[in-house]
């Protein structure tokens, strides 16, 4: 499958030469640590770390914007509502729109975080294949129950929206019109999701079924080589990155 929720950019870089297992548990402190995070004067040292990763991960600057696109439409809204929540400070005042120094300190932070941790999250994560992540998730004790059902999700989301395109053409095809707010858009719009479900429910089934006949729930301990000195050097790096965070924020 050639979908972009699996693809990975980071070729032979220095992130992507870095163990998994030692990355995946960096990239969790450094986001724990990033997420406590109340000072703005600790800002400028979470924006110099993430770009030091993003530089170790040798992905382009474009993939990161690409990536940032859509989720940036949810932090900026939920930034709009805490820089007009209003505090004591008063700053600026336009009519009824007040926005104070508390509002824009919160604002500040809630988006040093979100860009912070999810530009982390793609240069950890985007530089190994998805079977390598999803190795190293089950040999950090993650129950394989879980890291199996984030490996069937991730795969069968792009299968999910082929199956949404295809029903879009065949309604499209069939005299269909997609006219906003009317009811016999949202009549067939419901009949799409209910059918999209059923036949999602439907190969569920069949794929459980599937995985059942061929041994599926029988753990088979794999043997994985030691993480070398560097390794191990990255992640007490990542630790006092961590320890200098929460000593700054």
């Amino acid at each position: 499958m050639n979908g972009h929720f699996i693809q990975h950019q980071g070729g032979s870089s220095v992130l992507a030469r870095w163990d998994a297992r030692l990355r995946l548990v960096a990239l969790l402190l450094l986001a724990f640590a990033f997420s406590a995070v109340t000072q703005l004067r600790t800002v400028p040292v979470m924006l110099a770390v993430t770009a030091l990763f993003w530089g170790l991960s040798g992905l382009p600057f474009a993939y990161l914007l690409r990536r940032l696109r859509y989720p940036s439409l949810l932090v900026l809204c939920m930034a709009v509502g805490w820089l007009l929540a209003g505090g004591k400070t008063v700053w600026y005042q336009f009519g009824p729109i007040t926005i104070s120094r508390e509002g824009v300190h919160a604002a500040l932070l809630l988006m040093a975080r979100f860009y912070c941790i999810l530009t982390l999250a793609i240069a950890f994560l985007a530089v190994s294949p998805l079977l390598t992540i999803i190795d190293a998730m089950r040999a950090l004790g993650i129950p394989f129950i879980m890291v199996d059902m984030a490996l069937l999700m991730v795969r069968y989301l792009e299968v999910l929206k082929e199956d949404i395109h295809n029903m879009n053409v065949s309604m499209r095809l069939r005299g269909f019109r997609n006219k906003a707010w009317s009811l016999q858009t949202i009549k067939t719009k419901s009949w799409l999701a209910g059918s999209l479900l059923l036949r999602s429910y439907d190969r569920a089934e069949g794929i459980y079924k599937a995985m059942r006949l061929r041994g599926y729930g029988r753990q088979v301990k794999r043997e994985k080589p030691a993480p070398s000195t560097i390794d191990w050097g990255g992640l007490v790096g990542s630790m006092a990155v961590v320890v200098a965070v929460f000593w700054l924020g």
